[in-house]
């Protein structure tokens, strides 16, 4: 099947890789001409443009965005549109918020152009084992995308989950529970280097956990490998950035009163971890030094 892959970060080069690996064909552009470059050099086609990329496809085109959320996807989701025409399929898989795409989605509909939104999992093992893909839009749309779907995700790695729209939703709580699930395995693991009877061994603990065990999952593997590469952690600071989808996922829960005190509190705590020196807890001391001569730290 031919398809138009605009962005080559490490998410849409190796989605690339993977389908041309399966004998798609795919024709390709970015803003770093260097990526065209390295994937034409793989066998891609490449486009100096969104516009030279859509000319070369054969119709009805198909055409899928995989550049970062926000100003990037509205910038080239309106250039792919100007140039695309009653049939063609074009699909989101940035994790864009929900309700921005609902509207694309309305946009899109108007020039007969059929939006569909494909939430993606899988990060930098993609490439050998697949990617997890969460798909919002029409049905004929959606079956349209069947061959590529097929090849991108693993057995039984995809679903159509609803209407446009519904693809990006489920992405976005999707990433809410991954929040509250590193949060659970970090506060446990704190707990394990915090025993005061001997130096446990956490490595050995968190391979042990990945054999039968409740909280068992491919998270406590990769923390097994993060162990076995450095024990103790000392090389990785505790600052935990956030890609924006925990805080619409928090921004939902509040608009629809949906009770979420794990997902929040997950997502506080990475807002902590970037403090050097915490204002609320210098409020606290003082505090209890006032109400009741708790003795403070002096910075």
């Amino acid at each position: 099947m031919h398809l138009g892959m605009v962005g080559l970060g490490r998410m849409g080069a190796n989605m690339t890789r993977r389908l041309m690996k399966d004998g798609h064909t795919v024709v390709v552009t970015d803003v770093d001409d260097k990526r065209v470059a390295e994937l034409v050099e793989e066998g891609a086609s490449g486009a100096g443009s969104v516009e030279e990329l859509v000319g070369a496809l054969p119709t009805p085109r198909v055409v899928w965005l995989m550049v970062p959320s926000g100003d990037a996807t509205e910038s080239v989701f309106k250039e792919a549109l100007a140039h695309l025409a009653q049939g063609d399929v074009l699909v989101d898989g940035a994790n864009s918020h929900y309700t921005d795409t609902l509207r694309r989605g309305e946009e899109a509909d108007r020039q007969a152009v059929r939006l569909v939104d494909a939430g993606v999992s899988g990060g930098v093992w993609g490439l050998k084992e697949g990617y997890n893909m969460m798909v919002g839009g029409e049905n004929g749309a959606v079956e349209t995308l069947t061959p590529i779907l097929d090849t991108l995700a693993p057995a039984d790695g995809y679903a159509h989950v609803g209407p446009v729209g519904a693809g990006h939703f489920v992405k976005m709580v999707h990433n809410g529970i991954e929040y509250g699930l590193l949060q659970a395995y970090g506060e446990g693991f704190e707990a394990l280097a915090a025993y005061p009877h001997a130096d446990l061994d956490l490595q050995k603990i968190a391979g042990l956990w990945t054999h039968g065990a409740v909280v068992r999952s491919w998270l406590l593997e990769l923390l097994t490998r993060a162990f076995e590469e450095d024990p103790k952690l000392e090389a990785i600071r505790g600052y935990v950035d956030d890609s924006g989808m925990g805080r619409w996922t928090v921004d939902f829960a509040v608009e629809q009163a949906v009770p979420l005190p794990a997902i929040s509190a997950a997502l506080f705590a990475r807002f902590r971890s970037r403090q050097e020196d915490s204002f609320s807890a210098k409020v606290v001391a003082a505090l209890r030094n006032q109400f009741g001569g708790h003795p403070v730290k002096e910075s």
